[in-house]
Formats: structure tokens, C-alpha cells, sequence
């Protein structure tokens, strides 16, 4: 029973937007700074639980659960602990990240913890002849099993290890409690968070499954489910991470692979993730993973959230470079059960051995690193698949959780940690853990999932009957049923069912065959196919079938290749007159394949689209808004909170990358307004690499345009807006030329103490800028209106109290700047500071980018409301300055802005308030 790691599997949110996330939190501090004369409405605090332990005091649990805080690795120089398992004594076993296993024997629950220690030992693992410097260890999972304990090992690069990337058995042979033989059973191209990651345990406890991330080449298999996996697959035109994220990786994404007990007989069971670090089966047997978003896209038409995916045999999760990734609405892959939001996620469990109420029992429990929350997903069945919904479980600021596992005690423990944070071991249970100690009753699969697995049965290669069998499944009404069926098809000899997929009259068997046909086929068919499917009556089909038949032509012509003419006439002619239609999907879809293959009207078209586009969000809703995210974690929330500010249109932006393929239909008005609308463009917030990715969508369409016309066009697109690498916006503010350091307040202390005078009144004023504090407060009548005026800030502070509220953001948190912390009564919590109460209702702001917009939280449906104890500011803002910076961008908060301050001039200046 294990689980793994780390993660922050998302690169995790943390380069949003680099810089600009280090500005926004100075602004933040100041405001604490100045908070202590200001009046606002107090909060309210009914949190009657509270803990003398502060790690435990600053968790939110469910009404009836309890915390243990167990043990600080980091006290005992133990490094950060990313994984964990239970071994066959009821033990514990761990793993630093960046070291070695630990063997951990815990107190049961209820024990005196004066008396009952929790007991670590570290695993010196002893092996004959074996000089390696570390003898196993890096690891991202752990599972025992088979009398064995399995190590995924994600080296992070080091290449000084002997031991590199790689899932390994050791054993005890000797029977003396001490591992001393270590077996590699594989080893995988792949390290760091997105690497390799957890071994889990099959339901029938006979086998293991391994889930990697995409940074992880998929190696050599013994047996495939899916026929095909890696193709690009998208008309899209491809446009790489600008900021070289997945610049050096392959296409088919993060992936899920089944091996025997002895590591043997490797089958490839799923791909096209992003992410995920973990996976987990429900009660009837069923796999699940949380898979992770890029948080760089944010605010992108290709964006996806984090995910729970149904991983069903030979699925695909549609995971491809940059813009190329799939839209869930694609029929040859899988729409998520549920999209969780914007995090990092970890771990991921099912409850059922827990001595938790039923609704818990029940529950898969999914790990958030960046904001600290665990998620309770609940299943509900639909048809051959289920929908999901959730609630918060456990959450903490800061809470940077890696690991759990619902250990043989029917507790829930914990890790944080990961990345050399400060790593804890927490124990969470219902009562005294002596209740609800039953198993829950089984559960039959319904006729719907039956039918699915069945169909699943011919995957992994060619069987008699297959054809047969799936054929008229291809077209039931369940999208699971159709998929399991193409994919059972897709296994078996072409020359099986080319000619039925050719002659079929059903159109909805006809466009799932012409996909099957598109993605194993001979290119030699294509104009056969693309005849085939012109002869469907588009209009009486449902939206979503016709989405899948425009899927159908653009896999045929990314498989098959370009049309002809005789083609390229017979297909626009078809889907000219649907388009453009009456959903942002199916015009997505129409307008890439129309624009691609040059069809007359398609420029003219999208340009009236992309004039009059909105955004309807149809496959972005999210269990966790986006909104409740910003002020539980500074460091990651408030990149959020700039891009809510002012929100990219992504179907705009859709349209707009489409059309920087197209070569004709242009005339000299619209060619105008399309490179207009980039300038446009660059106004918007979005992730990291929102501004990359639009520049070079600009660039890709400048390549199309006359020589004579690009200087023009080239000026109208906004090329003085964007900066000289292309991934950020131009500034002619000076930035920090550093070398930076890890500042501690004694140290800036120590530059004040040496003169802060005759200072640059310029720098001074570019740091502030550079830094976005002014985005949040005004100095001498410039700035944002987030945080109080700072004019005055130098009469009423010393540079000390400055130091130590940017360096020390958490130890004075002011309730007129301090988040509150309201606890719902149906589960779960919103973080917001808050602005008025009445009778009835408190008003909240959670978006220092717009204060602006409030949201209403009623009384009756909180249970307790909390000051939060996390600043919503990072520590360490001045990190980026170099001494003389330093000293600049003191004297312009202690000046007021004023240029005329003595402090600006060689003269001799006041004595200043130093302590």
C-alpha cells in the first residue's frame, strides 16, 4: 500500500510570472507595514478548536477528525520526506527527496506523546561488494509488496549516483530485518518532477502498476493496449513553450504501464498525461490518476485544469506540446470525471480501509502541494464511466503535501515537504479510531461497464472476434462504450475491416471507423475516406457527433496527409456551409481544418469570429475556483490574481493562432485588423508564457506577409511592446542587474548601518516599479489602490521594521491586511480578507489585482471563521537586489517618493531612524 512523492507537478505555478510575483509581494508587505493605523471591519473569530500545537492549530479538518503532528525530519537533519509505505510490521518507510529511506515506527493513536516517541531509523542498506555512493535512495515511490519494498528512484540529475532513474526491488535474504540485495527492474529515461513516479499495487494484490510523468520516455513494452501513441495529431500549428518547458521531450505525454509481480511483462495502459504522480483504483477495481495542468498556459485556449481521469485500458488523456494539446471534446481521447483546478497535485488514495465514516470510506483522496489541500472526490456512476465531485478534506497554509497513505491502523498519515521545504509526518482520524472499522459492502459493475470491459478484452493486440464484437458499439450512446470499441478495433489487422469501415452507412460508425482507419490505416485510402465521409448528413447529426467528424477529416489529413484538389474541393464544399456554427468547440474545430487546407472563406470567416468571439468556459469549470486559491498560498495565488485582473480571451486567441498559418484569403483590411488585434492581445495577463506564445503566433503570421508589408505590419502588431527575448513585455523600467542573495535581516541591516546616502532616485523608483508594488499601492498619487498610500510610509517606519516585515512577512499579520479563513458547514473553506459584515452575509475581496470585486459568503453556511497565520506575501522579496539596489529601493519608500529628499542629493542628510 504506497504512495510517492513530491511533485509540484506542475512546474508548479511557481514561474508564473517570475518577477512580477516578487513585486506584487513587496506591495503586499508594505501594506502590513502601515496596517497598524488603519481601521477596518474586525474579524470574527469563532475557531473554538484550536491547538496548542501550531503545525496542528493551523490545519482545518471535519467536524469528528483530529490531527497528530508526528515527527520534523528536518529537526534531525533528515532532509524533506516525498514518499511513503507501510511495510508488512505495520512500519513505516520514507524517503528524502534528495537522500536516503527511513524506517519509521509510530505510536498508536491516543498514546502519550511525552512518553511514546515516534522512532526513526535509517535504512543503511548493506549489500556485498557494493561501493555506491548512496545505495538506494532519490526516491519518488515506495510500495512494499511480496516481501519486498519497490523503490522508484528519480535521480533529479545527480548524475554523482550509481543508482539512477529507475524502479528497484530490494529484499531481505537473510531474514535479519535489514534489506541487503537490491535488484533494478527497470530503468527510465526520465528524471526530476516530472520523471518517474509511484508503484502502486494492483486490486488483486497479484501485480504493480507505474505512473510517470512526461519528461519520461516510455520504454520498450512487452504488449501495447493502445495501437498507437506519440502522434501530434493537431492541424494546430505548433508552437512550443516559448519559455522551453517541453522543448526536449516527446509527445506521448505522462504514461501508465502494468508489470507481474516478478517485473516482468511490461504493457503499456495509458498515455497522454501531463503529470500525474500517483493513481488509485476505487472500489470496483477501477483505475484513476490526478493528472497536473501547465500552470504556464494559464489564461491559453489549451489550457487544461488539474484533473481526476478515469484510465480506463488503452485510454488517452491527449496531453502535446504546447498548442498542441487536445481538446477533451476529441473523440480518441478521454474527457475528465471531474477538473479540480489550478495546483500541483501528489498523492492520490482511496479510503476504503480507513476507520472513517462511510462518505470517507468512499472517497479517493487527491493532494494538492501549492495551496495545501486534500480533496475528497466522490464517485457516481454514469454509465459506463462516472462523473466526480469533491470536497476539501484537510488543508493548511502552508501545507506543501506529498505523500499519504491509509495506514494498517485505519488512520490517514501524511507527509509535507518536497524540494528541501520543511517536511512533517501528520496522523489524521475520525473520533478515537476505533469506529466504523467495517468494510463497505461490494459493489457489482452496471451492464454499461460490463459491455466496456468486455471490450477491453480484445486490446493488446490481435483476437478472434474482436471486429465483430466492437463493431456495433462503435456507435452506443457512451462515449467510453465507442472509445473501448475503436480502440478494440484498432488492435486488430487493418485488412480485418478496411473495407467495412469504407462501406458503412451508419455515421456515427462510419466517422469512429474513419478515425480507427485515419490512425493504423494505408495513406493510400484517403481520398476513399474522405468520400465516405462527405456522403454524411451533417445536419442531422448531434453536436458532439459533429465534432467528432470534423476530428474525423483533421486525423486524416495530419495521418494521411495534405488533400488534393479533387479533395481539398470535395471537403470544403462539404464544411464551408457549416461553419461557422453554433458552439466555440465545433468552430474551433471547423475553422483549423478549414483554415489548414486553404478552404475559400475560412480567413474571412474566423476574422469575423475572432471580432465578436466570447468565451464560454465549456470544458474549464473547476471543483475549486480559481478566486478561493489567491490568498492560501502568496506564493503561487497571487499569479492567479494577475491574470483574473484581466483575463485572456482564449477563443480569440484560438482563432488568432489558427489564421498565422494561413497563406491566402487575406485581404488588406483584414490583414489589418488581425495583426491590430495582437497589440490588443498584449494588454492581457495571462501565465508565464501567455506572452511568448501570442508573439510567436504573431511572428509565425508576419512570415506570410509581402516583404514590402512587414516593417508595417510588424509595427501595427506590437513589436515595441514586446521585449527582446519575446516571452515578456518590453519595459523601460531598469530591472534589477543583482547578483542577488538570500537577504536576512541582519545582513540588509548591515548595508543600512554602512550609509544609505546620496542614493539614485531613479533606481529607487525602477525597483519599486519593477517590482509591481505600484500595482497595488499609489506613491505621491501614482500607483494601485490594492493597498493603502505608502507616501507617508518613511515618516512612521524605521528601516528596520521594513526589513523585517519583507524578510519576516508572517510574524506580524494585521486583520485589516490579513486574509480570514471561513469554514463552510457542508466541508471545505474560502479565504478572502474581508471588507464589511452585516447580519446576514460577510463581503470579501480575494483579489488584491481588483479589489474591487467582492463576493458574498452567508452566515448560515459557516461554521467558524480564522485570521489566517500566512501572510499573503512571500518571504524574501528583496532577494533579486544587490546592496546598492537595496539601499536605493530603501531610501525611495523612506523618502515618499519625494526626488527632492536630501537623500537623493550628496548633501549631508538627516540622521535617520535606523532601529
Amino acid at each position: 500500500m504506497s504512495r510517492k512523492r513530491i511533485a509540484m507537478g506542475t512546474r508548479s505555478l511557481q514561474s508564473f510570472f517570475m518577477g512580477k510575483k516578487q513585486a506584487v509581494m513587496l506591495a503586499v508587505t508594505i501594506s502590513v507595514l502601515i496596517s497598524f493605523s488603519c481601521n477596518n471591519a474586525k474579524n470574527e473569530n469563532t475557531d473554538t478548536e484550536v491547538s496548542k500545537d501550531p503545525k496542528i492549530a493551523k490545519l482545518k479538518l471535519p467536524s469528528g477528525f483530529h490531527a497528530d503532528h508526528l515527527y520534523s525530519p528536518g529537526e534531525h537533519d533528515q532532509g524533506s520526506w516525498v514518499a511513503m509505505t507501510f511495510d508488512d510490521k505495520g512500519r513505516m518507510i520514507t524517503c528524502d527527496q534528495y537522500g536516503g529511506l527511513y524506517r519509521i515506527t509510530i505510536p498508536p493513536v491516543g498514546s502519550d506523546t511525552n512518553t511514546a516517541k515516534v522512532q526513526v531509523q535509517k535504512l543503511d542498506i548493506q549489500v556485498a561488494g557494493d561501493t555506491a555512493k548512496m545505495k538506494i535512495g532519490f526516491a519518488h515511490g515506495l510500495l512494499y509488496a511480496f516481501n519486498s519494498l519497490y523503490v522508484m528512484v528519480n535521480d533529479e540529475g545527480d548524475t554523482t549516483l550509481e543508482r539512477r532513474s529507475g524502479l528497484y526491488r530490494l529484499q531481505d535474504m537473510n531474514h535479519d530485518d535489514q534489506y541487503d540485495k537490491i535488484t533494478l527492474i527497470k530503468a527510465l529515461k526520465g528524471e526530476g518532477e516530472h520523471g518517474p513516479h509511484n508503484p502502486v499495487l494492483s486490486p488483486d494484490k497479484k501485480s504493480i502498476y507505474i505512473i510517470a510523468g512526461n519528461f519520461t520516455d516510455i520504454p520498450k513494452m512487452d504488449s501495447y493496449r493502445s495501437a498507437s501513441y506519440g502522434q501530434i495529431d493537431n492541424l494546430m500549428p505548433l508552437i512550443r513553450d516559448p519559455n522551453g518547458h517541453d522543448n526536449t521531450v516527446g509527445n506521448h505525454g505522462g504514461w501508465i504501464a502494468h508489470m507481474d509481480s516478478t517485473g516482468n511483462n511490461w504493457e503499456l495502459i495509458s498515455s497522454g498525461f501531463r503529470n500525474p504522480f500517483d493513481l488509485t483504483f476505487n472500489r470496483e477495481g477501477e483505475m484513476f490518476a490526478y493528472d497536473s495542468d501547465m500552470e504556464w498556459d494559464f489564461g491559453l485556449p489549451w489550457y487544461r485544469p488539474t484533473r481526476i481521469c478515469h484510465v480506463t485500458s488503452g485510454s488517452e488523456f491527449g496531453w502535446r506540446p504546447g498548442t498542441e494539446k487536445w481538446s477533451p471534446a476529441y473523440p480518441d481521447n478521454l474527457p475528465p470525471v471531474v477538473n479540480v483546478g489550478q495546483g500541483s497535485p501528489t498523492s492520490f488514495f482511496n479510503g476504503e480501509t480507513a476507520h472513517f465514516p462511510d462518505k470517507y470510506k468512499n472517497s479517493l483522496f487527491a493532494f494538492d502541494w501549492s495551496f495545501g489541500i486534500i480533496y475528497a472526490i466522490n464517485l457516481d456512476r454514469e454509465g459506463a464511466s462516472y462523473k466526480a465531485k469533491g470536497e476539501e478534506f484537510v488543508s493548511g497554509s502552508p501545507l506543501p503535501l506529498t505523500d499519504g497513505v491509509i495506514g494498517p491502523d485505519g488512520a490517514m498519515y501524511f507527509l509535507t515537504g518536497g524540494r528541501k521545504l520543511e517536511s512533517d509526518l501528520y496522523r489524521v482520524y475520525y473520533k478515537d479510531n476505533a469506529d466504523n472499522t467495517q468494510a463497505l459492502a461490494a459493489t457489482e459493475p452496471n451492464d454499461q461497464v460490463n459491455i466496456r470491459r468486455k471490450l477491453e478484452s480484445y486490446h493488446g493486440g490481435a483476437k478472434a472476434g474482436a471486429v465483430d464484437f466492437a463493431w456495433p458499439y462503435l456507435n452506443n450512446s457512451d462515449r467510453f462504450i465507442r472509445f473501448a470499441a475503436r480502440v478494440a478495433i484498432e488492435n486488430q489487422p487493418v485488412n480485418q475491416w478496411q473495407d467495412r469501415a469504407l462501406n458503412e452507412k451508419d455515421p456515427v460508425i462510419l466517422t469512429q471507423a474513419a478515425i480507427a482507419l485515419a490512425r493504423t490505416g494505408n495513406p493510400a485510402v484517403k481520398s476513399q475516406l474522405t468520400k465516405a465521409l462527405t456522403s454524411i448528413d451533417f445536419s442531422k447529426l448531434s453536436d458532439a457527433q459533429q465534432v467528432d467528424l470534423a476530428r474525423a477529416f483533421e486525423l486524416i489529413f495530419a495521418r494521411m496527409g495534405k488533400p488534393d484538389a479533387a479533395e481539398l474541393a470535395a471537403v470544403s464544399a462539404y464544411l464551408n456551409p457549416q461553419y461557422p456554427a453554433k458552439t466555440n468547440e465545433l468552430n474551433r474545430e471547423l475553422s483549423k481544418v478549414l483554415v489548414y487546407i486553404g478552404a475559400p472563406q475560412a480567413v474571412e470567416k474566423t476574422m469575423n469570429l475572432l471580432a465578436t468571439a466570447k468565451d464560454d468556459n465549456t470544458n474549464q469549470s473547476t471543483l475549486t475556483q480559481s478566486s478561493d486559491l489567491i490568498l492560501r498560498n502568496p506564493q503561487y495565488g497571487l499569479d492567479i490574481a494577475g491574470m483574473l485582473s484581466k483575463v485572456p480571451p482564449a477563443q480569440q486567441t484560438y482563432y488568432a493562432t489558427v489564421l498565422s498559418q494561413a497563406k491566402t484569403g487575406w485581404t488588406p483590411e483584414l490583414q489589418d485588423k488581425y495583426f491590430k488585434w495582437f497589440y490588443t492581445a498584449f494588454e492581457y495577463k495571462g501565465g508565464h508564457s501567455f506572452i511568448g506564445f501570442v508573439n510567436l503566433a504573431r511572428k509565425n503570421a508576419l512570415a506570410n506577409v509581402p516583404k514590402d508589408q512587414f516593417a508595417h505590419y510588424n509595427t501595427v502588431s506590437g513589436d515595441s511592446l514586446v521585449g527582446q527575448n519575446g516571452t515578456y513585455l518590453a519595459n523601460s523600467t531598469i530591472q534589477p542587474k543583482g547578483p542577488g542573495r538570500n537577504w536576512t535581516v541582519e545582513e540588509a541591516m548591515k548595508v543600512v548601518d554602512s550609509g544609505i546616502t546620496n542614493r539614485n532616485f531613479e533606481s529607487g523608483k525602477a525597483m519599486f516599479a519593477s517590482s509591481l508594488c505600484i500595482s497595488c499601492h499609489t506613491m505621491k498619487g501614482e500607483g494601485g489602490v490594492a493597498g493603502p498610500d505608502l507616501t507617508q510610509l518613511g515618516t512612521r517606519f524605521s528601516y528596520n521594521d521594513m526589513l523585517e516585515a519583507i524578510i519576516h512577512p508572517n510574524k506580524t499579520i494585521s486583520d485589516q491586511y490579513g486574509a480570514t479563513v471561513f469554514y463552510l458547514k457542508e466541508g471545505g473553506s474560502v479565504v478572502g480578507r474581508m471588507i464589511s459584515q452585516d447580519n446576514d452575509k460577510y463581503v470579501i475581496s480575494q483579489n488584491p489585482f481588483s479589489p474591487q470585486t467582492t463576493r458574498e459568503v452567508l452566515k448560515k453556511d459557516v461554521a467558524r471563521t480564522k485570521l489566517s497565520d500566512v501572510s499573503p506575501m512571500l518571504p524574501g522579496l528583496i532577494n533579486r537586489l544587490n546592496p546598492e539596489e537595496l539601499r536605493d529601493l530603501l531610501a525611495y519608500l523612506k523618502s515618499g517618493g519625494n526626488a527632492q529628499d536630501t537623500i537623493f542629493s550628496g548633501k549631508k542628510t538627516l540622521a535617520v531612524n535606523k532601529k
